[in-house]
């Protein structure tokens, strides 16, 4: 896995797209072309690195989740819920995980 970028690097990267676009002189144009058509597919976008490491943080976050819940429901809920699991033939679990997922 990729390492994070740090957040003063972020922001630095902000601030510089915050800024105004500064008309370039015509050797800078060409330099620039000339830099951009050496680029060999390796170069990423911000939008690209920004939703890469957006997906990175959900992905560390989801392991930090145990996996396990407890909540306290009222009897007839439970009863409710265990029937319609057993009518659909799942286990309680399996049918209370496919009503949260709704």
């Amino acid at each position: 896995m990729k390492k994070k970028i740090p957040q003063d690097i972020l922001d630095r990267i902000a601030a510089i797209e915050a800024k105004p676009p500064v008309e370039l002189a015509e050797e800078e144009e060409r330099s620039l072309a000339e830099a951009e058509a050496m680029n060999d597919g390796t170069t990423i976008s911000h939008e690209e690195l920004f939703s890469e490491l957006e997906e990175q943080d959900r992905q560390e976050e989801i392991q930090k989740c145990s996996a396990r819940m407890t909540i306290q429901i009222p009897r007839s809920l439970h009863y409710r819920l265990k029937k319609e699991a057993l009518r659909e033939g799942v286990s309680l679990n399996q049918y209370a995980l496919y009503k949260l997922a709704l």
